[in-house]
C-alpha cells in the first residue's frame, strides 16, 4: 500500500517522482550527461576542499570559507544527483516517505548554508581591502568558526521547522511528485490541510535568506568598489579586483538562477520551469564553482601543480621499485 489513514489523515509511506523527462529515448543519454557533470562535481569540491585543507598556503580565513562552499555543494549535490541517476535506470521512480524528508532536509541545510556562506566570503573580501590592518582580528579563526557554526545551526533550524510541519500535514492520497527530486512546492501541492501557514513560513524565510544575505554582498562590494576607486596604484587595483573576480562570477550565477525560479509569478509558474532551473543550481552550479576557483585563483592554480608535481614523483618512484 502506498498510503494508510489514521486519525482521517492520509499517510503516505512512498512517492513516486515524475522525473526530468517521461520520454523513454532520452533516459540513458541524459544518464549519461548527468554521470558526468556529478561526477565532475564530486571530485572538483571534494579535490579543492582536500587541497585547502593540505596546504599550508590555503590556510586563510578566505580559503576556509571556499572550502565549506565545496562542502556545501558537494553535499545538496549529492542529496539530489544518486537518486536522480539511479532513477534514470529503473522503471519505478520510487521513494520513501522518510527518504523524501531526508533528501529535502539535507538539500535545505546545504543550500541554506551555501546563501550565507557567500555573504560570509563577501564580507570578508571587504575587510581584507578596506580594513587590511583589522584582518587578522576580525577574520581570526575563532570568528570564522563561529560563523560556520551559526550558519550551519540556522539551516537546521529553518530546514527541520519547514519539513516536520510538511510531513504533519494531511496528504489528499496522490503521491506523485511533479519534480526529480522531493521539494517544498511540490510536496506542498498534494496537501489537502490548509497550506497558508506553510507558504507563510516559506515565503517569510526564503525573502530573509535571500535579501539579506544579497545585502551583505551588495553592501560589502559596494564598499570594495569606493575602496579601490581611492588606490592610486594600478597594480593595488588589478589585485583587488582579481581577488573578487572568482566570487562575484560564483555570486552571480548562483542568485540569478534562486530569483529567476523563485520571483516567478503565479501565472508564469510551471514545474517545468522549476525542473530546468532545479538541475542547474543542484548539479551544475556545484561542478562549475570549483572550476571558477581553479582557473581564477593564482594560488590555488599553484597548489594544484605542486601536488601534481608531488604525485607523479611518487608514481615514478613507486614504478621504479616496481
Amino acid at each position: 500500500m502506498t498510503w494508510m489513514y489514521k486519525n482521517n489523515l492520509t499517510i503516505l509511506n512512498e512517492f513516486i517522482l515524475m522525473g526530468i523527462t517521461d520520454r523513454p529515448e532520452l533516459q540513458t543519454p541524459l544518464f549519461g550527461l548527468f554521470l558526468l557533470v556529478y561526477t565532475a562535481s564530486v571530485v572538483g569540491n571534494l579535490g579543492l576542499i582536500i587541497l585547502t585543507m593540505v596546504h599550508s598556503k590555503l590556510q586563510t580565513p578566505m580559503y576556509f570559507f571556499i572550502r565549506h562552499l565545496a562542502s556545501t555543494d558537494l553535499g545538496y549535490s549529492t542529496a539530489v544527483g544518486p537518486k536522480m541517476l539511479f532513477d534514470f535506470l529503473s522503471d519505478r521512480h520510487t521513494i520513501s516517505s522518510n527518504w523524501c524528508a531526508t533528501q529535502l532536509t539535507f538539500f535545505s541545510i546545504f543550500l541554506t548554508g551555501e546563501i550565507f556562506i557567500l555573504s560570509a566570503m563577501a564580507y570578508d573580501r571587504y575587510v581584507a581591502i578596506c580594513k587590511p590592518l583589522l584582518y587578522t582580528v576580525v577574520m581570526s579563526r575563532r570568528a570564522c568558526h563561529l560563523l560556520m557554526v551559526i550558519i550551519y545551526l540556522y539551516g537546521v533550524f529553518v530546514s527541520l521547522l519547514i519539513i516536520i510541519k510538511i510531513f504533519l500535514s494531511s496528504f489528499c492520497g496522490c503521491n506523485v511528485i511533479r519534480h526529480f527530486y522531493c521539494d517544498t512546492l511540490p510536496l506542498i501541492s498534494l496537501l489537502c490541510s490548509d497550506t497558508h501557514e506553510i507558504k507563510l513560513m516559506i515565503l517569510i524565510f526564503s525573502a530573509f535568506n535571500l535579501v539579506s544575505s544579497l545585502l551583505i554582498v551588495l553592501t560589502s562590494y559596494m564598499l570594495i568598489l569606493m575602496a579601490i576607486l581611492r588606490m592610486s596604484a594600478a597594480e593595488g587595483r588589478h589585485k583587488a579586483f582579481s581577488t573578487c573576480g572568482s566570487h562575484l562570477t560564483v555570486v552571480a550565477v548562483f542568485y540569478g538562477t534562486l530569483f529567476f525560479m523563485y520571483a516567478q509569478s503565479k501565472s508564469n509558474h510551471s514545474f517545468d520551469t522549476d525542473k530546468m532551473a532545479s538541475v542547474f543550481y543542484t548539479l551544475v552550479i556545484p561542478m562549475l564553482n570549483p572550476m571558477v576557483y581553479s582557473l581564477r585563483n593564482k594560488e590555488v592554480k599553484k597548489s594544484l601543480r605542486k601536488t601534481w608535481k608531488m604525485c607523479t614523483n611518487l608514481f615514478k618512484i613507486h614504478c621504479g621499485i616496481c
